[in-house]
């Protein structure tokens, strides 16, 4: 009876929470006006050796009846034809054709493909031959905002979908491959499943608490199980950004005092003469900022004036400000030393750090309480101009021994930066995905509010349980908002604002 009972109400919550693929053709048809069928160069833009053109829609076949002469083709198998236009019959090009029919595509729909050769004539001639078939060209992400609304992709495979397009490097590529295979998917519908089970067990109860088959500690049990699961969300949450750094880049400031090596460390990393590069102190008088691909991961890099104790020039006190600014919010900074001015000091290297930090002024950024923040590197440059028994005292400290001028020790400090690099952006995995989107961690934020304001209302002496049940049914619609269960013309603007036309 208990089982029965739980199962007619998961029907009932089933049915309030899955509006996406009911709605998805109403919403579908009134953003097109009907769901006619859509074309576009799939490839990349220019000159090519061979291009994509995909089509999608219910009248599809009819492109390869008219256009090539093919009548019944075989499903995902590629046929050479030679396609025509389907007025003036004059031949287009000659290429391979595919047939895809629905739903087994990538939107869902009948679809067909031309991989024809990507000269411009070519092309345009293949565009307006599709145009004679009252086809329309399709919008910017329209392919994918279909295979959404049919049920092939949520909105985070599709999130996932955009970061690979976009993806620079091979870290990025990793965590976004991950996305778009369903990774993010899979977890948040498991937390999602645990609810749902969590609010047909107490909806039993609230429809059916006198029945004597119903277990009298339901209720712990199901409490119980969201505290776990709240616990699963906040280790989910409190992973320091890092997959939202490795998908936008590590913001990295490279600081210290004037005429150090700042600006020739950024051109090194850079590969390119990027910035002014002079024997004269305050060469650089702004923050410059430039991307780089530094050990698979996308690094913002910025050169930034250099701290001077004391200066009257109006200018570079601004370049300091900003420079100090560009730190406080960086993700990883770069503090570099002259190993002369060190060696020059005749003081040990902790107690030179601590006074060149303290000179700097940036004690608040860079200290922590057992020394150096974790997201720091210690650079000592010029080290061609000191003596090797300095440089082997420098070996056993925590800082990297470079020389921009003969570049020895570049490898050492590419090994130190992949290091840093792979504690703040984490090692994209399938066991142990990441929050790559900030919507994402706004909406799991949510989530674990409202399921600690039903645990809260729970735990009084009298409550209304179905208020408290409300809790979690918005702790599932939250959740739904981040896979497109639930989701509204706002949120899929947003998203696929980033997508070009033919994907």
């Amino acid at each position: 009876m208990w089982k029965l009972n739980c199962e007619r109400v998961m029907r009932r919550i089933s049915a309030l929470t899955s509006h996406r693929h009911n709605t998805g053709g109403i919403l579908l048809t009134r953003m097109n006006g009907t769901l006619s069928t859509i074309y576009a160069l799939s490839s990349g833009q220019g000159k090519c050796g061979v291009a994509v053109v995909r089509v999608s829609g219910s009248a599809a076949i009819e492109a390869l009846r008219k256009m090539t002469n093919l009548t019944n083709p075989e499903p995902r198998r590629a046929f050479l034809r030679k396609i025509f236009d389907p007025v003036t019959r004059d031949v287009i090009d000659k290429g391979l054709c595919l047939w895809f029919p629905g739903p087994t595509s990538f939107t869902g729909e009948d679809s067909v493909e031309f991989q024809v050769h990507g000269g411009s004539a070519i092309l345009q001639a293949i565009m307006s031959a599709l145009g004679k078939l009252k086809f329309r060209p399709a919008e910017p992400g329209e392919f994918t905002k279909r295979a959404f609304y049919n049920g092939k992709l949520d909105l985070t495979e599709i999130e996932g979908l955009a970061d690979l397009i976009h993806a620079e490097t091979e870290q990025q590529r990793k965590q976004a491959l991950l996305q778009a295979d369903g990774n993010l998917k899979k977890l948040y519908n498991n937390w999602k499943a645990i609810l749902s089970k969590s609010l047909a067990h107490i909806e039993a109860y609230i429809d059916f608490s006198e029945d004597d088959n119903l277990e009298g500690n339901i209720l712990t049990i199901t409490n119980q199980t969201i505290k776990d699961l709240i616990s699963m969300i906040s280790k989910h949450l409190a992973d320091g950004r890092k997959g939202e750094i490795l998908r936008v880049g590590v913001r990295t400031a490279i600081i210290g005092r004037p005429n150090v090596g700042k600006s020739s460390l950024m051109n090194y990393l850079v590969q390119r003469n990027a910035v002014i590069v002079t024997p004269i102190a305050g060469t650089t008088r702004d923050v410059v900022e430039l991307n780089a691909n530094i050990c698979g991961y996308p690094v913002i890099l910025a050169d930034t004036a250099g701290l001077a104790e004391r200066t009257q020039d109006i200018v570079e006190i601004e370049g300091i400000r900003r420079a100090k600014g560009y730190a406080k919010h960086a993700d990883l900074i770069i503090l570099m030393i002259d190993a002369s001015s060190f060696v020059a000091s005749q003081l040990d290297f902790p107690e030179y750090l601590k006074n060149y930090i303290n000179q700097l002024e940036m004690s608040e950024i860079i200290s922590a309480d057992n020394g150096l923040s974790r997201n720091c590197v210690i650079v000592v440059n010029k080290t061609d101009l000191i003596e090797e028994e300095v440089k082997k005292e420098l070996r056993k400290i925590e800082a990297v021994s470079i020389s921009c001028t003969t570049e020895e020790g570049f490898g050492e400090l590419m090994e130190s930066l992949e290091k840093k690099f792979q504690t703040i952006c984490g090692n994209p995995s399938r066991e142990d995905p990441t929050i790559s989107q900030a919507r994402h961690r706004t909406h799991l934020t949510n989530c674990v509010e409202y399921l600690e304001k039903y645990l809260e209302m729970s735990s009084r002496e009298k409550y209304d349980m179905v208020i408290a049940a409300q809790q979690i049914r918005n702790a599932m619609r939250e959740l739904g908002k981040i896979t497109g269960d639930i989701s509204t013309e706002e949120i899929l603007d947003i998203i696929f604002t980033s997508f070009c036309i033919g994907k």
